[in-house]
Parts: structure tokens; C-alpha cells; sequence
């Protein structure tokens, strides 16, 4: 009896697992499904749990072959979508292998179980540099909780070894500190505010280690804080001066232009050839190191200061092979 009050729930895990567009099944096949789990159900029965699922919102849809086959048409996410997902979670460089596998198996899960064995056979793990901190997914929960709660977070913070050890920083000590933010580029990053010294930190989430969100309630935080600008910083990894400057670069280079300064970035034709580009940067090594990467393609054309200090920056990198 208690199998039976059952049925119209594994009726639903039964069209979501077992149906799709190109997988249609016939209420036979679902009369043997349930027989499996000792639920004795009538053909007439099968087609009045359809229509009531119907009338609660599933899309179920019906097509005739030889006989009626039905199948579960809109889902939570079509399998387009689920794709991109999986890209996603393949390409994210802070998801360890392992939890990536877990995060894939469970998109599977929302689709059929033959979308599920195609989405799986184009699963495959690029050769990409990837956290190993298995406790990273647990450390931006919880800096989420703490934010949302209003409450300081406890952690200890590592640099890694040259065998792949961690060492952890101020002797293992713990930071007690108030979280601001959590900003995502290659890497997770916690932006946390220090009371002691007034200023704003950052923080690779990789590399936090015991994360433990404090009872304790967080310090007032000032109020002209533009998180846009600090993360703009931070990405940069280098807290030089803001500068505008104008280059010129071969035509060939300009998607790397637009993906460095988007598309509204103010160009202009040269000749056939070449254009030029105007927009602010932060003046030091990772914008040298950026424009280097072109060599003669490309060529800071103002301000003056800049230029020199770009000039010494090449000469500099240069003086190592001499």
C-alpha cells in the first residue's frame, strides 16, 4: 500500500530520467517500470497520473509510431544549456578535478539518461592548471554566509613551497577579518576591510585554509567603498597609477584589443594597416607585460612618462639575456 501512494512520484523520476524527444516511452514501459518497485498499476491509471501531471505543469508530450510513446518536453534546463554549464565548469581554474566531476554529475542528473551518456562522452579534462584546495568550495560558502549574516570571518592564510608545501603565513596564525565581497577572475578572491589599518585587502580564496565564520558581528564598513574600481585593482594584481594612453597596434590585433578594452574603447584607422586606441590602464608591470607580448605589432604612443618607463621595463627584461 505505501508503494502504491508512491507511484505518481516514481512516475515523475521515470519521465525525467528515462524520456526525452528522441526517447519517447509507451505507458507499457512505464507500467513495467513501476512493477519493478511493487506497484501494480492498469493502463487506465498510467493515463490519468499523465493528465494530472499535466495539470500540475510538466510538459508531457505524446507521439505515435507503432503506439503512443510520451516524454518529458520543457525541462529546468534544455540540454543546450546544460552544456554550456559543463563548459563552465570545465574551464573554471579554481574547481578542483574532483569537484568538477561532482558538479558535472550533477547537471547530468537534470536531463535524461541518454542526454546524460552524450553529455558525458564530450566531457573531458583540459590540460589546464586547476586549484587542488579541496576546501575552496567550502570557504566561499561559508564567506557568503558570513557576508549575508554580517558577521567576521576566521582563517589562516598559505603561500606554496617549492615542493608543494604549504606555508602558512604570520607563523599559522588566524586573520580575523570583515569580509566585503567575493570577486571572481582566473582565481576566487575575498575582498575584506582591516579595522586596525583602515584599508581594504585581498585575499585568494585557494589559498585560505580552516575558514570559520565568527559569532563575532562586523565592524561598520565606510561608506564610499567602490568595489567596482577595487576589483578593476586587485584583477590587476599591481596597485599602479591610472594613466590614459594612446597606442597604435597592427590591424591583425585588434580582437586582442577589444577583448583588453571592449568594443566602445575609442579607435581609429591609421592606413590599411594599422589604428590606434585610447584608454585608461594601470601603469605598470601587467600592462607592460600585456603590450610586450606583441612585440613590434604594437607601439605606446603617449604619454611621455610611460613610454619611458615602458622602455625601461623592455630594457630591463632584455639586460637578463645580455
Amino acid at each position: 500500500m505505501a508503494n502504491t501512494k508512491l507511484k505518481l512520484l516514481y512516475l515523475v523520476d521515470f519521465l525525467r530520467r528515462q524520456t526525452d524527444e528522441e526517447h519517447p516511452k509507451t505507458v507499457q514501459d512505464m507500467i513495467a517500470y513501476l512493477d519493478r518497485y511493487d506497484i501494480h498499476a492498469e493502463r487506465k491509471s498510467i493515463y490519468a497520473d499523465l493528465e494530472l501531471l499535466k495539470t500540475y505543469g510538466m510538459d508531457i508530450q505524446s507521439v505515435k509510431s507503432k503506439s503512443y510513446g510520451y516524454f518529458l518536453g520543457e525541462r529546468d534546463f534544455q540540454l543546450p544549456e546544460l552544456k554550456l554549464l559543463i563548459d563552465v565548469v570545465q574551464a573554471s581554474p579554481f574547481l578542483t578535478p574532483n569537484k568538477s566531476m561532482e558538479l558535472i554529475g550533477k547537471l547530468e542528473d537534470l536531463t535524461s539518461q541518454p542526454n546524460a551518456r552524450c553529455l558525458r562522452r564530450q566531457v573531458y579534462v583540459m590540460n589546464r592548471r586547476r586549484t587542488n584546495n579541496e576546501q575552496l568550495y567550502y570557504a566561499v560558502d561559508g564567506i557568503n554566509t558570513a557576508i549575508n549574516e554580517n558577521r567576521k570571518i576566521a582563517f589562516r592564510y598559505f603561500d606554496w613551497t617549492e615542493s608543494g608545501e604549504k606555508a602558512f603565513r604570520h607563523d599559522g596564525a588566524t586573520y580575523l577579518t570583515n569580509p566585503v565581497a567575493l570577486c571572481v577572475d582566473r582565481h576566487y578572491y575575498l575582498v575584506a576591510y582591516d579595522t586596525a589599518t583602515r584599508e581594504y585587502r585581498h585575499y585568494r580564496v585557494d589559498r585560505i585554509a580552516s575558514l570559520a565564520v565568527s559569532e563575532e558581528s562586523r565592524d561598520p564598513l565606510p561608506r564610499d567603498f567602490d568595489l567596482g574600481q577595487y576589483v578593476k585593482t586587485i584583477f590587476d594584481m599591481y596597485n599602479g597609477r591610472t594613466a590614459t594612453v594612446r597606442m597604435q597596434f597592427d590591424r591583425a590585433l585588434i580582437n586582442a584589443v577589444i577583448d583588453r578594452f571592449g568594443a566602445d574603447a575609442p579607435m581609429h584607422a591609421v592606413d590599411s594597416a594599422h589604428f590606434t586606441v585610447t584608454a585608461p590602464v594601470e601603469v605598470g608591470p601587467t600592462f607592460f607585460g600585456w603590450l610586450f607580448q606583441f612585440g613590434t605589432q604594437a607601439k605606446l604612443l603617449s604619454p611621455a612618462d610611460v613610454q619611458s618607463e615602458f622602455a625601461a621595463y623592455c630594457r630591463g627584461v632584455l639586460a637578463q639575456y645580455e
